[in-house]
């Protein structure tokens, strides 16, 4: 919906909500900006029936009163437009905050914390914590990048993009044309699933690696978007979570914490390093890379060879 028809449906909504009377159309066209520039009488006539008819299909219930001075007035009383009284239990108080937290750094952050002191205000009880509902530690999703918000909207308005990307193994960002599907957190980092149109097939990106701005092209998807969108489960195969094989590498002390929480077994080498042995599968050469002189890859060779061949590239850049 354009932007200048959801403000002029709200302040119609706004004005039938808070009226005692029925108003005219005459006194809602002089209430409203946007119907006093509708030009001439036809023209706001259309104008407002179309939006007293969206109102409606939105749940508005509208009334209207014959008589009034000659003229029909509309009003819409707000106890029949009240909604049902909201209970939320733990479970669903602390999805809401954690939510709610998503937004702590993003632009929306006041809108977020807003939407949730009126959740309190209608129903969630004061003794609830919706960060403790679950123990002690309070839940944190970090949104750090940049790229964050405008590809959010983008999913949600269905709008292809335009992005330059940087992969792990590639000296220089390249562009990707990209229809948005679905942002996911995994493991601390947010990942975007979508069609890549340049080469035709399902991607999933990582939103630290995207460089610069985040640009709109054009509208509508060119390929339908699946019922059931697993990021997670693609980026997870990358990772190696679904490993069958062992890897053993060298980890400097202190250093490489998601590293060692999925490893194995751990040995102290000295000299401020230490031994692990990590699942291996698809995938994890890149994750290694991300830790750069911390790592060092003993076996097996092939992993080896594929880190050592990421780092050149990197190193040419």
């Amino acid at each position: 919906m354009a932007i200048a028809k959801a403000e002029r449906l709200m302040n119609l909504a706004l004005c039938l909500l808070g009226t005692r009377r029925p108003l005219s159309k005459r006194e809602l066209r002089e209430s409203i900006e946007a119907y006093l520039e509708a030009g001439t009488d036809d023209s706001f006539n259309r104008m407002f029936e179309r939006d007293k008819d969206d109102l409606r299909e939105l749940g508005l219930v509208i009334e209207t009163v014959e008589g009034l001075d000659g003229e029909v007035g509309y009003l819409a009383r707000r106890d029949s437009n009240r909604l049902p009284p909201i209970t939320l239990d733990a479970e669903e108080a602390a999805a809401l905050g954690l939510a709610a937290k998503v937004w702590q750094q993003a632009r929306l952050a006041g809108a977020a914390s807003g939407a949730l002191q009126k959740l309190r205000a209608a129903g969630l009880p004061e003794d609830v914590d919706p960060y403790e509902a679950h123990g002690a530690l309070e839940p944190r999703i970090p949104v750090h990048e940049a790229a964050f918000e405008p590809l959010m909207l983008a999913c949600r308005d269905r709008r292809p993009v335009v992005f330059d990307y940087r992969k792990a193994n590639a000296a220089q960002p390249g562009t990707r044309h990209v229809e948005p599907w679905a942002l996911e957190c995994w493991r601390g980092h947010w990942y975007l699933a979508g069609f890549d149109r340049d080469r035709g097939a399902e991607r999933v990106f990582r939103l630290s690696r995207i460089t610069g701005r985040v640009r709109s092209r054009g509208t509508g998807f060119t390929v339908p978007v699946p019922d059931v969108v697993t990021v997670r489960e693609t980026v997870a195969s990358w990772a190696g979570e679904s490993a069958d094989r062992s890897a053993l590498i060298r980890l400097r002390a202190g250093a490489g914490y998601p590293l060692r929480a999925r490893a194995t077994a751990v040995r102290e080498l000295g000299d401020g390093w230490d031994e692990l042995e990590i699942p291996y599968g698809h995938g994890l050469d890149a994750w290694l890379v991300e830790f750069g002189p911390d790592v060092v890859v003993l076996e097996p060779a092939e992993l080896r060879a594929d880190v050592v061949d990421r780092l050149r590239a990197v190193a040419k850049g």
